[in-house]
């Protein structure tokens, strides 16, 4: 992996831990990130901004594309995972998508259960298609 795609992959799961506190705190992101003793670098930052902007667009995603699975039933860290994969992919300047769904395919074999990868890529591999469209 290249050093720029080392940094990026630290700072998705980064994102994902600082996403992951703020949900279970019922806090905003901002909240979160201030109270931190050492601030996040700026692709962290730029992870968690579009997440958060584009959280309303990512649930209808998410719930348009797991089939026959209600949003609330889906585990929170593939929620958040793919939450932060769609902000990446509506940032301004987003990497490629295959590299996106990687590394959120990724982020879910680490922390989460062990159907997490394929139903991830499923749902996400929907959504940037629709995304595309």
């Amino acid at each position: 992996m290249s050093e720029l795609g080392d940094q990026r992959h630290h700072a998705r799961e980064r994102a994902l831990e600082i996403f992951y506190e703020a949900t279970i705190k019922g806090r905003d992101i901002a909240t979160v990130v201030n109270q931190l003793p050492l601030r996040p670098d700026g692709y962290t930052i730029e992870l968690l901004t579009s997440a958060e902007k584009n959280q309303a667009k990512a649930n209808a995603l998410i719930s348009e594309f797991a089939i026959d699975w209600p949003i609330e039933r889906i585990a929170i860290v593939d929620r958040l995972v793919m939450t932060l994969a769609i902000g990446e992919l509506l940032m301004e300047d987003p990497p490629p998508k295959a590299v996106i769904l990687d590394e959120a395919i990724e982020l879910a074999k680490v922390y989460s259960t062990d159907g997490s990868p394929s139903f991830v890529n499923g749902v996400l591999a929907a959504c940037a298609e629709h995304l595309n469209t």
